[in-house]
This record gives structure tokens, sequence and C-alpha cells, in this order.
């Protein structure tokens, strides 16, 4: 049985989304370097790491498919930045989960306690 495809549903396969592509230390790595400043080429985000420029774009389009990164042709070269604006929702989110299980547990020790 399938489920309606609600707006509910549609906001956890996008956190789904996000939560992949954060899941990946080189992508973290890149999500540091944009977020500490102005866009970036490949080129730039490649010195000094180790990998590839095939592995580096290959990490920069699941970034960007998930919306944590935006991308902008300069020129020749296409210069990436960092969008805070997903894994904002995702702490929102995450802030809510954790409101609902702290106010599970006191209804549980409530309960256990009287």
């Amino acid at each position: 049985m399938s489920r309606p495809n609600t707006e509910a549903g549609t906001k956890r396969r996008a956190h789904a989304h996000v939560f992949a592509a954060l899941g990946d230390q080189t992508r973290l790595g890149l999500i540091a370097a944009l977020a500490a400043g102005e866009p970036r080429s490949i080129a730039h985000l490649t010195g000094g790491t180790g990998l590839t420029r095939q592995a580096v774009t290959k990490h920069l389009r699941v970034l960007e498919a998930a919306g944590v990164v935006r991308s902008v042709r300069t020129g020749r070269e296409k210069l990436f930045g960092f969008d805070p604006s997903p894994v904002g929702e995702l702490r929102d989110y995450l802030g809510r989960l954790s409101e609902q299980w702290d106010q599970a547990l006191a209804r549980l020790k409530a309960l256990v306690e009287a």
C-alpha cells in the first residue's frame, strides 16, 4: 500500500536527501570549505585534498542535488557556494523531534512514578 503524496512526506524525502548528502566525510569537508567563504571553483576545492577533479565534481553534484550547494557559471568555470537553508530546515526538524521525545519521556516518567 502506498502513501498519499503529502507535504509532510515530501519534506521527509527532502530531509532524507540532505541527510544522505551530508553522510559522507568528503562532502562534509567540501561543505566546511564552502561555508567558510566565497563561492569556489572545482580547482580551488580540489587543491590540497588529494582528490581528483572528477571525485570533487561527483560529490558536488550530490550536494547540489540535495540543495546544499548552488552553482553559478562564470565564464569557463563553475563556482560553487554553500546554501545553508536545507541544513537549517534539518536543524528545525531535529528540534521538533527532540521536543516530541522529551514530551514522550516526561509522560513515561509520570506514568512510572504514579
